[in-house]
């Protein structure tokens, strides 16, 4: 047995040697030192030899095994690194070469647009302010003149999630909640942009969900020559100094009197085109003076303040200003469409 054991070890030391790859030495692993290899077989027949022999046998056998596996061991070693150094060399990385660039995006076109509308609005004095979504039925209706009764409030228009909230349809309730918050004892000037929601039919103009920009400006002695030199500033800004704007009379319940902002055709110049429908004009917002009962509702008495309010569509004014023909292109993620305007 002495003798079978050391040519098991000779066998086994040179079958670990001649390996080429780890599989192969898992092999001769499994071959010498497994549960059916012939080292266990011989430890299984230590039950036939005498006393005087099984230590002396035992002693061998873990010699040949711990022989075996250190060779194992070793040449495991130098195999994995032969594989790795492979490895290595079949993806060396030139780090002189220039790297990939990363493709940098930038704002929407909308983001732009509000954040214009922002910048300029506070550089006249006014502030951002910012209000729920998911707003109540009073803010976004009765607070501003909006009864009950009202047909704007036909459930067919609304996004209504119970009879008492709702997705706002406009930004107006954030005025309302200014006007509140400052209990009729200070002015107010501020704008408050955002998403607005109403049941409609999504088209080349209309959508589900747009964004607003509305301003309120409360004080005393605040006219509608104030109004208008406001916004004669905005679209001025925003659509060249050569542009004219034009008051028409209009009705919105929240304002008391209201008026349908136009500005002046930049293709025919006032003369009448396709675009402007041959009128030389271009609506492009709403306002008005803001109506008594709406000033008395948000704690200001109208015997002395009054104030002005505005409304506009960011994508409306985008649209005018860049030429886009669908409002859809604005949420439909085309990249070919947003890449347009990554300096807008």
């Amino acid at each position: 047995m002495k003798e079978r054991l050391q040519e098991l070890e000779q066998e086994a030391l040179n079958q670990v040697e001649q390996a080429k790859t780890l599989a192969d030495l898992d092999k001769v692993r499994v071959a010498f030192l497994g549960k059916k290899g012939p080292i266990t077989e011989v430890l299984r027949g230590m039950g036939k030899l005498s006393a005087e022999e099984r230590p002396v046998i035992g002693e061998l056998a873990n010699k040949v095994r711990s022989a075996i596996t250190t060779e194992l061991e070793q040449k495991k070693a130098k195999l994995e690194l032969a594989v790795l150094d492979q490895q290595l060399k079949a993806e060396t990385i030139d780090v002189t070469l220039p790297g990939r660039p990363v493709p940098v995006g930038g704002p929407h076109l909308l983001t732009s647009v509000v954040r214009e509308i922002e910048d300029l609005f506070i550089g006249m004095g006014f502030e951002v302010r910012e209000g729920p979504e998911v707003e109540t039925d009073y803010y976004n209706f009765e607070a501003l003149n909006l009864p009950k009764d009202h047909p704007a409030r036909d459930t067919q228009d609304s996004f209504y999630i119970t009879e008492e909230l709702l997705l706002r349809t406009q930004t107006s309730p954030v005025q309302a909640r200014t006007m509140n918050e400052y209990k009729g004892n200070q002015s107010i000037k501020m704008i408050c942009p955002g998403k607005v929601y109403r049941r409609d039919t999504d088209d080349a103009t209309h959508s589900h969900q747009f964004t607003q920009v509305e301003g309120l400006y409360v004080d005393k002695n605040v006219r509608m020559s104030d109004l208008k030199g406001v916004l004669n500033q905005f679209v001025k800004h925003f659509f060249g100094e050569e542009r004219e704007i034009r008051f028409r009379p209009s009705f919105f319940p929240f304002t008391e009197p209201s008026v349908e902002i136009d500005i002046s055709c930049k293709l025919c110049h006032g003369k009448g085109c396709s675009v402007c429908k041959q009128t030389g004009w271009i609506e492009i917002l709403g306002g008005g003076m803001v109506h008594p009962e709406v000033l008395r509702m948000g704690g200001y008495d109208p015997e002395v303040y009054s104030g002005f309010a505005f409304g506009m569509g960011p994508e409306r004014i985008a649209m005018l200003k860049y030429g886009v023909d669908d409002i859809r292109h604005f949420y439909t993620n085309d990249i070919r469409f947003l890449k347009q305007y990554h300096q807008a």
